[in-house]
This record gives C-alpha cells, structure tokens and sequence, in this order.
C-alpha cells in the first residue's frame, strides 16, 4: 500500500474552481471547433505519404494504449496505491494527447472519411461514431477537470468527477479502436 500525500501544484492551489472551469471549457470549445473545422470544413490536402496513411493505425494503437493504462490507474486506486494511479492516468493523458496530435496532422491532410459499410453495418458503424464523437467532446473538459482537481488538492471532488470521468474516457478510447477497425474492414 502507498501511502504517499498527494502531489498537488501550487498554481492550481490557487486558481478558483469557478475561473479553472472556464478556462478548462474554454480550451476544450477552441479544441472541439477546431476539429470540427479540421475534418469536416477544411478538407484533406493533394499530399499523402505511407507515414500520414499509416496515422490511422497509430492512432488506434495511442487509443488501446490509452485504455489499457485507464484500467490500470483504475486498479491501482482501487488498491489504494496513489502513487502509480497517478503515473498511470498521466501516461493514458499523454498518449490521449499524442493521438490529438497525431489525429489532427491525419485530418489535416485527409479530411475525412466517408464510411462506404451497407446493411446492418451501417447503423451500427453510425451508432459508435456519434456516440464517440459527442462524448470525445465532453471527455476532454472532463479530464482537464479531474486533473485540475487532483493537482489543487481537491481530492473528494476528484473522486466524484473521476467516477463518471473514466468510464467515458474509456468508451471513447475503446471505440476510437472500434471505428478504426470498422473503417479498414469497410473501406
């Protein structure tokens, strides 16, 4: 058992939770409209290159990565263990964050992907990628929120918000996963 005191950052101390939050939804609303601008506005560019096509598939592999390092924290703080729930869930950040980069230079050359699937592949492919999409949105404030959180030193808010922030962060990677392989077995 880790019985370690919480790492809290001074500057998050002493940020109202009233101001992190607008920040927090702030970034996150530039961030979303910014993708949305990106995949569905912009269009792809005339350049491609074996290391943008094969973006998609890092992407999935950032997304299992991602998942798996979740499930781990989840157990490591179950277990009580403070210390390597925090590595984890800030290596499933980091990775999350590596698949944004990672999925906006993929967009930026290739637009976006029409899904050719027909019968009852359709709908279900439509299912996964509306869902994913509308939570991507809010997971991202969600986890800027539970980091702010746990970093202030504001631990029984963290739990509360970490108790709906994981199983979405989790649907959203799992299914990032789940698209990829849904577009490569239909396209």
């Amino acid at each position: 058992m880790d019985s370690e005191k919480p790492v809290t950052i001074e500057l998050f101390k002493n940020i109202s939770l009233s101001k992190a939050i607008g920040v927090i939804l702030l970034i996150s609303s530039v961030a979303f409209g910014f993708l949305i601008w990106l995949i569905y506005y912009k269009g792809g560019s005339d350049y491609s290159s074996n290391l943008i096509t094969s973006l998609p598939a890092l992407n999935a592999l950032l997304n299992s990565a991602s998942a798996v390092l979740l499930i781990f924290g989840y157990r490591a703080i179950r277990q009580r263990n403070f210390s390597k729930h925090m590595k984890f869930m800030l290596t499933a950040f980091i990775t999350s964050t590596f698949f944004l980069i990672s999925y906006v230079i993929y967009h930026n050359f290739h637009g976006s992907t029409p899904f050719t699937g027909e019968g009852f592949i359709r709908p279900v492919y439509f299912f996964i990628l509306i869902s994913h999409i509308i939570l991507s949105a809010l997971v991202m404030p969600m986890i800027l929120t539970s980091f702010y959180l746990a970093f202030s030193g504001k631990l029984k808010l963290h739990r509360k918000v970490s108790k709906v922030t994981l199983p979405v962060w989790l649907y959203v990677s799992v299914t990032g996963v789940a698209i990829f392989f849904i577009l490569r077995a239909y396209s």
